[in-house]
C-alpha cells in the first residue's frame, strides 16, 4: 500500500478503510445487512449494524402509507416493494 499510494501520489490509506468502503458501497447499493454481514464475515449482524447510519430509512414511507390507509378508509396498498 506505502508504494503503490507513493507511486500513485495519494494519500495512504489503511486496509481497513478500503474494507470500510467496500461495505458502504454495498449499502447504498442496497443490500440487505445480512447478506453483508455474509460476504464479509461479520461473525455477529451486530458488527454489520454499526453502520446503521448508512442503511436508508423507510420511516417516512412506513408514515405516509399509514396516512393513506387513514385517509383512504383502508384501501392502501401496504405491501412491501423490492
Amino acid at each position: 500500500m506505502d508504494r503503490g499510494s507513493k507511486i500513485a501520489g495519494v494519500k495512504r490509506i489503511r486496509i481497513h478503510d478500503l474494507r470500510h468502503s467496500h461495505i458502504s458501497l454495498l449499502i447504498e447499493m442496497g443490500f440487505s445487512a445480512v447478506a453483508i454481514a455474509d460476504r464479509v464475515g461479520h461473525e455477529s449482524i451486530d458488527i454489520t449494524y454499526r453502520y446503521a447510519h448508512l442503511f436508508p430509512s423507510t420511516q417516512n414511507e412506513m408514515a405516509g402509507k399509514l396516512s393513506g390507509l387513514r385517509n383512504e378508509g383502508g384501501d392502501a396498498d401496504v405491501s412491501e416493494e423490492s
